[in-house]
Formats: structure tokens, sequence, C-alpha cells
């Protein structure tokens, strides 16, 4: 075999990776925006722990042709998971398009061989990810087991988004956008050098229109804020984000947080201020209206709502993607790969349980 296999676990030679991983990124059509160096080593700064790195490379003579970005963890047990953590929608490796079946190969065993006494789990793989080419390659004992549910939309002009609803609906979301053109609402992409600036904005209009509601934690918190700050910057240069204000007047009344990839779109994170809502204008519609234009004018093939089945997505009449787990394991670690599947059944079933609780009125007074 052609090329060889290399083990990452310093810190510094992640970040000398950066060159060389982002023209791989780029020869990999299924990758998305969670999958970029930017992106990965930024989460690897916040949230990573010394002595845990596990990048697995693949190169042929010094071109990068595949690269698994993982990290030990010892709880519930030993396992090999990808970076990028709760925070990233996506989870997968990275493959060369250009590249044949010998590159997943190499990539293939060297996971074996790092994997001695570890499972490997692949969370949130979007279907037709470049793991699901590893995950039919192994040899070991393997399970494939659904993961988070994401909706999706065609990449198509707002217009046409609307023209897919029923008639009634599509004449109410119509008038919202009049009305957004009614009251002033305008909006203009951040150029790079100010995107740190309306970054922290985006944040500070999270946390005020969350204010008094249950938010998820970690958007609060500093570590998230340095991780979005840090990476979106590179990633908007490169062509993998985009950051749009929305203004009424001279005041910033909302900051949302785009990522891009070859084939998709992504609405990651935004920040409103109440004022909007105040005003009748429906935040929804008008972030939605932003991120088509962004999907059309690059090509893509699907516009991600990311990971949620909230109300308010299925408004759109998006189609359900489940994301997948895949699990893989040497016969000597076949027990923890059982251990797992046992966990996430007794999971399943709690929040099925849950569930029907909620439904009877069990979280009522």
């Amino acid at each position: 075999m052609k090329y060889t296999v290399e083990l990452v676990t310093d810190d510094s030679a992640f970040a000398e990776l950066a060159p060389d991983w982002h023209q791989l990124y780029g020869r990999c059509a299924a990758a998305t925006p969670f999958q970029s160096h930017a992106w990965l080593h930024s989460w690897w700064l916040s949230y990573g722990s010394r002595g845990r790195l596990r990048l697995l490379l693949v190169r042929d003579g010094r071109e990068l042709v595949a690269a698994a970005p993982l990290m030990r963890v010892r709880r519930p047990v030993p396992t090999l998971v990808p970076l990028g953590g709760a925070i990233s929608d996506y989870g997968d490796v990275l493959l060369d398009d250009e590249r044949g079946e010998e590159a997943v190969t190499a990539l293939t065993e060297g996971l074996a061989s790092v994997a001695r006494t570890a499972l490997i789990d692949f969370r949130e793989v979007r279907p037709g990810g470049a793991a699901e080419r590893i995950y039919d390659r192994w040899h070991g004992p393997r399970r494939r087991v659904s993961d988070s549910l994401c909706l999706e939309l065609p990449a198509v002009p707002m217009d046409e988004l609307v023209a897919r609803l029923p008639s009634a609906k599509a004449q109410r979301v119509r008038a919202k956008l009049r009305k957004l053109t009614a009251l002033g609402v305008e909006r203009q992409v951040v150029r790079p050098e100010e995107v740190d600036t309306a970054l922290r904005r985006l944040l500070e209009l999270h946390r005020l229109q969350w204010q008094g509601r249950k938010v998820t934690s970690e958007h609060l918190r500093t570590r998230f804020c340095d991780h979005l700050v840090r990476s979106v910057g590179p990633m908007v240069r490169s062509g993998d984000a985009v950051v749009t204000e929305f203004r009424l007047g001279e005041d910033v009344v909302a900051v949302d947080l785009t990522l891009l990839s070859r084939r998709l779109a992504g609405g990651y994170l935004y920040g409103a201020h109440p004022r909007l809502r105040e005003c009748k204008a429906d935040v929804a519609v008008m972030l939605l209206d932003a991120c088509a234009e962004h999907t059309r004018a690059g090509g893509r093939g699907t516009l991600s709502l990311l990971r949620g089945n909230e109300p308010y997505k299925h408004h759109w009449r998006p189609e359900p993607v489940v994301n997948q787990r895949l699990l893989l394991a040497r016969r000597r670690t076949a027990p923890l790969l059982s251990a797992t599947l046992c966990d996430v059944a007794a999971r399943r079933r709690g929040k099925e349980l849950v569930r029907r609780w909620r439904e009877r009125g069990g979280d009522g007074p």
C-alpha cells in the first residue's frame, strides 16, 4: 500500500495541520462545516483535554488524503469519539473524493490499530457521510443505530420555498415578508474584519431574547463564546460561514450565523432583540429568507434546519433526515459495543416513558 498512516496526539501539531486539512476538506464533498479545521481546532482549544487528542491521518507522500479527528474518553466506556462534541450538528471523517478505495482501507486499518482497547463511536453522521465508507469496510463487530433528527429543505430561493406551502399558509408568509419590508428591516452581510464584533453582539442578543426562558446553557458560557469568535472569522474568510446583521434604522436588532459547505447550508445560531417581536416581525421568516439567499448563491442542494424537531420548523414542510451513530469494535472490545447498545436502548426507553407520562399530564401542577 502506497499510503502512510500517522497518529497525531500533540496540540501544536494539530494547529500546524491547517493548510493540509483545508485542502483535504475542499476535496471531500460529504464534509460539513463541522469538519473544517477552523471549527475543530477551535473546539479543541475550548473543550479538549490534554492527552486525549487522537488525529489519524493518511498521506500519499506529503499530501493528506484522509483524516479522522477523534479524541479518547474513558466514560461510560473507553471510546474514541469525534471532535466537535454536542455543539456540532454533524460528525464525520474526511476522505479525498479523488482517491480510490485504498485510502479508505488505509484509514479503516489505521482506526482498527488505534482502537485496540477502545470502542469507536461516530456520532451524528449525516446519511451519505464519509464515515459510512469506513463502516462498510470494517471487519470487526459493528452496529448502526439512529441518532438525532435533522430537518431539511431544498436549497432554493425564498419564493420557491413559499410556493411549496399550502395556499393559505403561503399567503401568510408573503404578508410577513411584506411586513418586514414595511418596518424597514434591512440586512447586511458582515465583512470579515467585523465578524468578531458581530458574533459578540449575536451572543448578547441571544442572551436577551431568551431572558426568563429555558435556554441552552452552553451558549451563555465563555468557552462557547471564545470558540465561536475564534473559529468563525477564518470560516468566513474561506467561504465556510456567513454572518448577517439585521437593522432597524441605526440599531442592529438581530445577527445570524449560517454555516456553509459544498452540499448544504445551515442556520447555526442567531440572536434577536425582543423589539422585533414587539413590532410583530416574524423572526423565523426573516432568518430563513436570508439563509435561502446564501444557499442560492453557492449552488448547494440542501438548506438544513440542523438538529431539532421544533414545531416552527415543520411550518416549512421539511424532510426529516435522521443522523446515524456508527459503532465499531474489535473482537476484544465487543463487550464495550454491547454495553453501549444497552445504554442506547435504556435511554430510548426512558425518553419514551417520559413522553407518555407528559402526554397523560404528568408534568402538570
